[in-house]
């Protein structure tokens, strides 16, 4: 039997660092994690046990109290910053095979991400160090007799942080948070899925082993592993003041309401049910590239993918036959294959449900398309699915896989109306020939970000917040956005008000 690329790797402990010290995450859980594109039994999933969950809050609340990491120089934090990038640079194609096999994303896509966002996130968070950001002034000139009034605004961190991350591109997204976490000056934890450890761990480790380098003290950067349970005890813990979570809406929702009893900032990633919106005067076959982009990138296992295909009437047929064309080229297989364009869903409950949710709407009258050939693999494997004959109100949720439902519309109105028809508001996308025409239809969907003519997973700008809309999540990220998240501002100075002075700014 000939072996495939995924079953040539060689996969690390799942392990948690404590105060400092690596050691093997001890308690088994019930659930066995499964190579995706085999269905084979790999490894059984692991979990930090509760007393080492305690010893990290309590790490992490004494680096904070001691303020041994805030205060070191932001200059000189920037620059531990640096090296912890150029060590993931280096460690770039370990992590990238390891996450191609946990998320089960093409290895094309993970090693693009591990060589821009991983090391990338620690250098943007390092500039905005030694941009000052951490500390401004503000000057107000208050009348011709009095000198002005000046005060520091100095951001700091709440407390320590708790990073959550999801299975699809964990490593980047926990780069992401961990570097913005440990720039401000926070004891950063990071959870990892318990679905996808292995390259997120192997992060961690490059990570912290550049942090030792650069004498970090112990307890500055944490890792536990395991479920909700772990994360759970962190949300409920007194000490951790911020949480940054990427993952689905139940669990956004359990982690506001625990965090609501005493406040702590949270920072709320839910996924979306995205519009893809092609007008009349699309060009139809750069619309169809684009669709199956977003179908198969990761998988279409992203919180940004297609969801709902709305589609003006004259082109409707057009369209359909050549998406369903392009489908039928995508080459499904191995995710550490080279020469596969998309891998199987991450675990067999998760392809079990999305299988679920098609039988669902073709129960409801709902004809199901596919194309694509199913490989000779005995994964997790799914085909790209459309759904067409469904109505608009029966295409709620959130599908997270390669599934949309596709909706017929007679005009730019109607459009509009059907993409803003759920509860969701992560990112839109729409197709046009006029792109005046296409940003018109932009501006009015009801989501963080709206593309036109585009479909790629990264941003519009580099500098652009993520914003997030209804039930797709709590406040914002971005490369400033999430920097300033870890931290709250305190402003000081020397009052120097008189009335002649009040009299000048309010009359």
């Amino acid at each position: 039997m000939t072996t495939t690329p995924s079953q040539s790797i060689e996969l690390p402990a799942t392990r948690q660092l404590i105060d400092g010290e690596w050691s093997d995450a001890p308690v088994d859980l019930p659930t066995e994690l499964e190579n995706p594109n085999t269905g084979e039994v790999v490894a059984r999933m692991k979990a930090t046990a509760d007393a080492d969950v305690e010893r990290v809050a309590a790490a992490a609340a004494r680096v904070h109290e001691t303020g041994e990491w805030l205060n070191v120089p932001a200059e000189e934090r920037a620059a531990i910053l640096e090296s912890v990038a150029d060590a993931l640079d280096a460690a770039a194609p370990r992590i990238a095979a390891l996450e191609s096999f946990g998320s089960a994303a093409v290895i094309g896509t993970t090693a693009m991400l591990a060589t821009v966002i991983n090391g990338g996130s620690f250098r943007l968070a390092a500039g905005l160090l030694r941009q000052g950001r951490l500390m401004h002034k503000v000057d107000v000139e208050l009348s011709q007799s009095d000198p002005k009034a000046q005060a520091e605004v100095h951001r700091l961190p709440w407390g320590p942080s708790l990073s959550l991350v999801p299975w699809n591109a964990p490593a980047p997204q926990g780069c992401h948070k961990i570097a913005n976490s440990l720039a401000v000056g926070a004891p950063t934890i990071l959870k990892p899925s318990e679905w996808a450890p292995y390259g997120t761990t192997v992060m961690a480790e490059v990570v912290s082993a550049a942090l030792d380098a650069a004498g970090a003290p112990k307890g500055t950067f944490q890792v536990v592993q395991g479920n909700s349970h772990v994360g759970g005890m962190l949300v409920k813990d007194a000490r951790i003041r911020a949480i940054s979570l990427t993952g689905g809406l139940a669990a956004g929702r359990a982690i506001a309401a625990v965090a609501a009893e005493d406040f702590k900032a949270t920072q709320l990633e839910l996924g979306g049910n995205n519009p893809v919106v092609v007008l009349d005067d699309a060009d139809l076959d750069f619309a169809a590239n684009g669709i199956v982009e977003l179908m198969t990138q990761l998988n279409g296992q992203w919180c940004r993918a297609l969801g709902r295909l709305i589609v003006q009437g004259s082109i409707y047929d057009d369209l359909m036959a050549k998406v369903m064309d392009r489908l039928a080229q995508v080459r499904l297989g191995d995710s550490l294959s080279p020469d596969s364009d998309m891998g199987p869903m991450v675990h067999s409950g998760h392809l079990a449900m999305l299988r679920g949710r098609i039988e669902e709407y073709v129960s409801q009258g709902g004809v199901a398309h596919s194309s694509t050939p199913l490989p000779d693999l005995a994964g997790n494997f799914l085909a790209p699915t459309l759904i067409t004959g469904v109505t608009s109100e029966a295409a709620q949720e959130e599908m997270f896989g390669p599934v949309a439902t596709v909706h017929q519309v007679s005009d730019d109105a109607e459009a509009v109306r059907v993409a803003n028809g759920t509860p969701f508001g992560l990112e839109g996308y729409v197709f046009a020939g006029n792109e005046e025409r296409g940003l018109a239809v932009a501006r009015q969907v009801r989501a963080g970000g709206v593309k036109v003519n585009g479909s790629t997973m990264l941003s519009l700008n580099l500098m652009a917040p993520r914003p997030a809309w209804g039930l797709s999540g709590l406040g914002v990220e971005g490369t400033t956005e999430t920097f300033d998240f870890f931290t709250n501002s305190r402003v000081v100075g020397v009052e120097n008000f008189s009335a002649a002075g009040l009299k000048a700014v309010f009359g």
